[in-house]
C-alpha cells in the first residue's frame, strides 16, 4: 500500500510539473503579447496626451521664458543686421531665361 501511495504521489507530481510548465509557457506568451500591445497603446496614449498638454505647458511657461526669448531675438537681430547684403544676380542680356 505504501508503494502505491508513493507511485500516486509521483504521478500527481509529474502531472503537476507538466501543468505548471504549460501554464508558465502560456503566461510568458500572453505576457509578451500583452506587453507588446500594451506598450503600443501606452505610446499612443502618451503621445496623444503630450499633444494635448504640451501647448498648455508652453503657454504656462511663456512668462518665465520671455527674458530668454528676448535675448535670443536681440542676438538674432544683431547677427542678421551685421550680414552684408548680397543682391540677386541679374541675368545676362542674351540669356534665354532673362528674355
Amino acid at each position: 500500500m505504501f508503494e502505491l501511495g508513493v507511485l500516486v504521489m509521483a504521478a500527481v507530481g509529474v502531472f503537476w510539473l507538466f501543468g505548471a510548465l504549460i501554464g508558465g509557457f502560456f503566461k510568458l506568451t500572453f505576457g509578451l503579447i500583452g506587453a507588446l500591445f500594451g506598450g503600443l497603446i501606452g505610446l499612443f496614449t502618451v503621445g496623444l496626451v503630450a499633444l494635448l498638454v504640451l501647448p498648455i505647458v508652453v503657454f504656462a511657461l511663456l512668462p518665465l521664458l520671455m527674458p530668454a526669448l528676448g535675448i535670443a531675438a536681440l542676438i538674432w537681430l544683431i547677427v542678421h543686421a551685421s550680414r552684408p547684403r548680397h543682391e540677386a544676380p541679374q541675368p545676362a542680356p542674351g540669356d534665354a531665361r532673362g528674355g
